[in-house]
């Protein structure tokens, strides 16, 4: 493994930038995204930013159900991020389409469009189980960085 890939992969695990995107959803879990990087909760211990483009992020927060008239903006978000990059599926809408499911305007989950690389249920999601949830997805780069191999995206959590 080059000295540059050592780098790039230390750099990403100790801290990752975040692009909150709300495919559809109530904003419930929007406002305990936002709550977890207060400094009560304090997310930001792990390095993690939020970023506002994404060419700057590594993880890319989805929150809602995927609708229709956001599924082609949430490819195009999703390409225009730099390789190695991650999806994180936040609340039971993103992960399953949870009380939308079914609906006409409604694709479902966040994984029919997009490799989910971790699911955080809740309706809405608690901001510890979001620490957590990013703190075990940072864990298993970290993981795969002491093995030197190139971290898969689709590793459930």
């Amino acid at each position: 493994m080059s000295v540059i890939r050592k780098v790039v992969n230390w750099a990403r695990v100790k801290s990752p930038w975040v692009l909150h995107f709300n495919t559809g959803a109530c904003n419930a879990c929007d406002i305990e995204i936002i709550a977890a990087l207060t400094p009560c909760y304090d997310l930001e211990r792990f390095g993690v930013v939020l970023k506002a483009t994404p060419r700057h992020a590594d993880i890319l927060l989805c929150s809602g159900p995927v609708t229709k008239q956001v599924e082609s903006r949430l490819k195009m978000i999703y390409e225009q991020m730099l390789e190695p990059k991650f999806v994180v599926a936040v609340g039971t809408c993103a992960c399953s389409g949870g009380v939308f499911k079914g609906c006409y305007n409604v694709k479902a989950g966040i994984d029919k469009v997009l490799p989910v690389a971790a699911y955080i249920p809740g309706c809405p999601v608690s901001p510890k189980a979001l620490i957590d949830g990013l703190a075990k997805l940072l864990n298993s780069l970290e993981e795969n960085k002491k093995r030197e191999e190139v971290p898969c995206p689709l590793k459930k959590i």
